[in-house]
């Protein structure tokens, strides 16, 4: 799909396909003429072959060349491909040239002996896919006979090819004497099965034997250097064998043959000296938490049995919440990445970058909230990301089909063209022009080159024009015509009913569609809104997410993923390298998933007074989950497996056959195999039918591995076990996308035109493609719950996959963050609601997910994400107290004895110490420890209160209730949106608690002052008890008043009248008037009168 194709817009259920031609065309594009190719030497159109096919002269990388240049630069030019430089093989029809003696006619003569393993399973898969493509168009019996390959021997180099001895120099030379599934056209099938002989070739006896690799001198002067480079390397080793030798081999001294083949990444275990102690002071804690709840439990407060039962519930669940929070950090560690050596191995010199391809996707709903600029600077950084060009695809999800996103995407594409030759000449950090020109630099240092410094300047005025364009946009869109919006060019835009329009997707840049202003080609941007009708569920954020899974799977398919907010743009350029280092791993990469980013900020104030920055959970709690399955994911900044959305369980690594006991001898081993057998065959199969239908994700994964079976030879019988029906059921009624699935490694089916491929991209974002499949069930982001995230990350663990938490020195990408009370408020509200969501559903983490991949650690940490919001219940009563205990003259607890005394200060202290030793390990600071703590109560006594209440409501009643926040002018000085007050239901908990707290306070001192000395000592524990609740939410009574003390009326009405009633009420029950010492007295029997 071009570029240069303009809007198109269909929907799929209603037949219907438009083509809006861009500026500038002479008059409409016919929809057929996508199908074509451009040659790009002549200018003329490519043509077809003699079969009537597409003609492609590289097989390659399909560079557009028509016949006419092809033979002309194979008879009088240098004979490769101008864009891969690769040799041009002799196609049917046409004649030999000087160097197609040595070919034989095979075509591809040059990857004859690639045996890399990526490129064998994506030969396997492409060839199943294409099957798959016409699976209802085909007989069983060509299927198989299109999946039945002629094996080749691999190399005694671990697959990969010896760039310093010619093809025709190796010692065996397989030959494919017949074609793969009845094609014309012989392709490399770099497989290997050793249970398979031998068919080598026929050697010519007019040509050297050395031709054929025999008694070659290459393969000996090779050896010999290979030796040489072996005895340093054990020189090397023992020259540092007293020092600091890594024998995992990651020193930096080590040769480059060696430097390529080490691991890109490697785990650094934090020190003993730091994590022993942690784990000890943990265990202790545990220990001493048990017996300060055996004191609790059998000492009751017999005058207040009340207060005392409800302190010591709220204490158990604090307790349990602990161990659910403390446990999956016992094994925190740090990685750290080798850019350098993926350079070595993906990208050598003179050839094609083998870096796997990245399909980037950003979504938006509504830009008049979103703002069209904070998207623009997300792009533009993704543009300019240090990544081969031809590899990224930046997909822009406009969920709410507003002509400004598209407006304001068209101009960025122009300015893109500008700002990414500027990023790339520089290598400028960070790539989005705001923040860019908004960092605090002398960019005059280090002798920086003229150039730079008038290219800057020029740029900078180039930006603040791209701004007033923008900006005149969103002015513009202020107010909508009331015949909706029209293009430059008259047509009514289709996404003028935001809840009934068609799918819509334009390709702003990519292939021949826009050039830099350098002249080289830029990443592909795509426009895609989906198709909106009334009467479908269209599933929010996840919904958009999955339409984009599926439409940039039929244009590009990527094997890999990245998900960006809209205001989260690349603080660093090499974040995707970093990725890659895990994901292209050999050893690490199969069985991963995701590679999970931290989240870090721009704007936030000095202090950080509401914790906005979350790194206690972002430096602490995703180490410790690093350490034992991998960390959450947490919406953005994550780098995905593509296959592992479609539901399919992590390859499990083959384990050698061993005895299923050691204490057992071989025979009774054998028995009790054949036990279990003989029962497993003794099941109906109605039971194995319900079974595998209870599997869910793992039965697909069975067959797909049946599939991939029945390509590689063994057993072609597998392939039907998912027929085409099944994956219909499971993926949609799109036979493009079905055959996408299959490609591991992905790419697109050559087979497929552009025309069809576009038709396809529409159908997958229709608003009816995901009824009756399997999307948002066990494919894609998961329905049902507000925060898909973290129930999306729990699919894939539950699945056997493991993740990666990357912290690169430089932060990967950085977002904004609502820095007022009540915006950080209603955050925190739909993230505990999203959590409350999952617990009440059938994906909980407490019952759902047995007998898969999911560790138990890991486990305990999706129950922590699920459960925190029911801490608010016991919070709130447990914050009430103080102010109870100071009104009553009651306490919690009984007269302290020794003992007690000493269980209370060494629970306090094994608190104190957990803590220190956690900043410790992590590098977190004590100030940035002490706003999450505060944070948590404000919280805690707020948000997640209403959350548990809304979703029960929403759950268990069907009532879906909204908070809606109304906002107050903030200042125009830095950090004004701090002092921003915003009127929100969520702030009349903790106000109450605040007002409740100060009057107990006052009122205990009171009660003292009245009954005199003796009553100073018990007063301390309960004044001590209400003061931490007041500094607990003294960010929150600081925002309350806002700088100037501005408070809105209904806020202190609400509290005063709520905090009035509550201590009126124990003013009646137990009022304070001080007890009469004095002798009774008794009624006489006189008439005083």
């Amino acid at each position: 799909m071009e570029a240069s194709a303009g809007l198109v817009a269909g929907s799929h259920n209603r037949n219907e396909l438009v083509v809006i031609r861009r500026d500038g065309e002479s008059g409409p594009r016919p929809l057929q003429q996508l199908s074509g190719q451009i040659c790009q030497i002549c200018g003329d159109d490519v043509g077809l072959t003699v079969d009537g096919e597409l003609f492609v002269a590289c097989n390659e990388c399909a560079f557009p060349i028509c016949r006419t240049c092809y033979e002309y630069e194979r008879k009088e030019g240098n004979q490769v491909c101008p864009q891969c430089k690769t040799r041009f093989k002799r196609l049917k029809g046409c004649a030999r040239v000087e160097g197609d003696e040595e070919e034989d006619d095979i075509d591809d003569v040059e990857n004859e002996f690639n045996f890399d393993a990526r490129n064998r399973q994506e030969m396997h898969h492409a060839f199943a896919a294409d099957a798959m493509l016409h699976y209802g168009r085909a007989s069983d019996s060509d299927l198989h006979h299109g999946l039945h390959f002629t094996p080749q021997v691999p190399l005694l180099t671990n697959g990969q090819m010896v760039d310093d001895i010619p093809p025709e120099q190796h010692a065996l030379v397989p030959s494919f004497p017949g074609g793969v599934g009845g094609g014309k056209r012989i392709h490399p099938l770099p497989f290997s099965d050793h249970a398979l002989p031998v068919q080598p070739r026929s050697m010519d006896p007019s040509k050297d034997l050395a031709a054929y690799g025999y008694g070659s001198i290459a393969w000996k002067e090779r050896m010999e250097s290979w030796k040489q480079k072996q005895d340093k390397l054990q020189m090397m080793k023992k020259e540092n064998s007293g020092k600091d030798w890594d024998p995992d081999g990651d020193g930096p001294d080590l040769p480059l043959m060696d430097e390529a083949r080490q691991p890109l990444s490697r785990k650094m275990p934090i020190p003993s000296s730091q994590i022993n102690p942690y784990r000890m002071i943990i265990i202790i804690r545990l220990v001493v938490l048990g017996f300060f709840f055996h004191y609790r439990v059998l000492n009751p407060v017999k005058d207040a049995y009340a207060l005392w039962l409800i302190s010591v519930i709220c204490e158990i669940w604090f307790g349990i919440s602990w161990i659910l929070d403390q446990f999956p950090k016992w094994l925190p560690i740090d990685r750290e990445t080798y850019l350098d050596r993926l350079s070595l191995r993906y990208e050598k010199e003179g050839q094609p970058s083998q870096l796997s391809p990245v399909d980037i996707f950003v979504s938006t709903v509504d830009p008049l909230k979103e703002p069209p600029l904070v998207t623009a600077n997300t792009v533009l950084s993704i543009l300019a990301v240090d990544y081969p060009i031809d590899k990224i695809s930046c997909y822009v999800s406009d969920d709410g089909a507003a002509m400004l996103t598209f407006e304001a995407l068209s101009e960025t594409s122009e300015f893109a063209k500008k700002w990414v030759p500027f990023c790339k000449k520089f290598n400028i950090e960070p790539r989005a022009p705001e923040w860019y020109f908004a960092q605090k630099m002398d960019y005059l240092k280090d002798k920086v080159l003229a150039s730079f410094v008038k290219e800057r300047r020029a740029m900078k005025r180039e930006y603040e024009e791209f701004k007033v364009r923008i900006n005149a946009l969103v002015a513009k869109a202020q107010k909508v015509p009331e015949e909706g919006w029209t293009m430059q060019d008259g047509t009514l835009w289709p996404g003028n009913n935001v809840r009934d329009h068609p799918g819509m997707i334009q390709v702003f840049l990519g292939q021949s569609g826009g050039h830099d202003t350098d002249g080289n080609e830029l990443p592909r941007l795509v426009y895609v809104s989906r198709e909106k009708r009334p009467g479908f569920n269209h599933h929010k954020k996840a919904g958009a997410m999955n339409a984009l899974v599926r439409v940039s799977a039929v244009l590009t398919n990527a094997p890999y993923l990245l998900n960006l907010d809209c205001d989260h743009y690349f603080n660093n350029s090499k974040a995707l390298r970093e990725a890659m280092c895990f994901m292209m791993d050999p050893l690490l990469g199969k069985r991963v998933c995701y590679v999970q980013f931290p989240q870090r900020f721009d704007g936030i104030d000095r202090h950080d007074r509401y914790a906005n920055r979350n790194t206690v959970f972002f430096d602490i709690n995703m180490k410790g989950l690093d350490g034992i399955q991998g960390p959450i994911y947490v919406g953005t900044g994550c780098v995905f497996r593509r296959q592992a959305f479609y539901g399919f369980a992590a390859p499990k690594a083959k384990k050698p056959p061993t005895r299923t006991c050691n204490c057992l001898p071989k025979w009774c081993c054998c028995l009790c195999s054949g036990k279990r057998k003989k029962k497993k065959t003794n099941k109906p199969k109605s039971d194995m039918k319900k079974k595998n239908s209870s599997l869910g994700a793992s039965a697909p994964v069975c067959a797909l591995e049946g599939i991939e079976e029945g390509i590689e030879g063994v057993e072609g019988e597998k392939f039907t076990l998912m027929p085409g029906q099944k994956l219909e059921k499971k993926f949609g009624q799109s036979s493009v996308f079905v055959a996408s699935t299959l490609l591991e490694d992905g790419g697109t089916l050559k087979s497929a035109s552009p025309a069809s491929l576009l038709k396809e991209a529409i159908h997958v974002i229709s608003c009816g493609y995901e009824d009756k499949t399997e999307w948002g069930k066990e494919v894609g982001w998961i329905y049902g719950s507000v925060t898909e995230d973290i129930l999306t990350g729990f699919k894939m663990h539950c699945h056997g996959w493991r993740s990666i938490y990357c912290i690169p020195d430089r932060p990967a990408f950085k977002g904004s963050a609502p820095i007022n009370l009540s915006d950080r408020l209603n955050q925190v509200l739909r993230w505990a609601l999203g959590s409350v969501e999952i617990f009440l559903s059938r994906h909980c983490p407490l019952w759902y997910g047995y007998g898969g991949g999911l560790k138990w650690l890991e486990r305990l940490s999706y129950i922590n994400a699920t459960i925190y919001p029911w801490t608010s219940i016991p919070l709130l009563a447990y914050c009430t107290l103080p102010a109870v205990c100071l009104l009553t003259g009651k306490f919690i607890t009984p007269e302290l004895s020794n003992v007690a005394s000493l269980w209370f200060l060494s629970l306090f202290i094994c608190i104190f110490a957990t803590s220190i030793l956690e900043m410790r390990w992590s590098g977190v600071g004590i100030d940035e420890w002490w706003r999450n703590e505060q944070f948590w109560v404000i919280g805690g006594v707020s948000a997640h209160l209403f959350a548990v209440f809304q979703g029960l409501l929403k759950v268990l009643a069907g009532v879906d209730t909204n908070f809606t926040v109304t906002s107050k002018a903030g200042d125009d000085e830095a950090f004004s949106e701090l002092y921003a007050f915003k009127w929100t239901t969520l702030l009349i908990p903790p106000t109450t608690l605040l007002i409740i707290n100060l009057i107990g306070v006052v009122a205990g001192v009171s009660n003292a002052i009245n009954n005199g000395y003796e009553s100073w000592g018990p007063l301390f524990g309960k004044l001590f008890f209400a003061f931490w609740v007041i500094v607990h939410l003294y960010p929150f009574l600081k925002g309350l008043l806002g700088r100037q003390n501005r408070t809105p009326t209904i806020i202190i009405v609400w509290s005063i009248l709520l905090a009035s009633i509550f201590s009126l009420l124990w003013v009646r029950i137990d009022p304070f008037l001080a007890k009469s010492d004095g002798p009774l007295l008794e009624e006489c029997g006189l008439d005083c009168n």
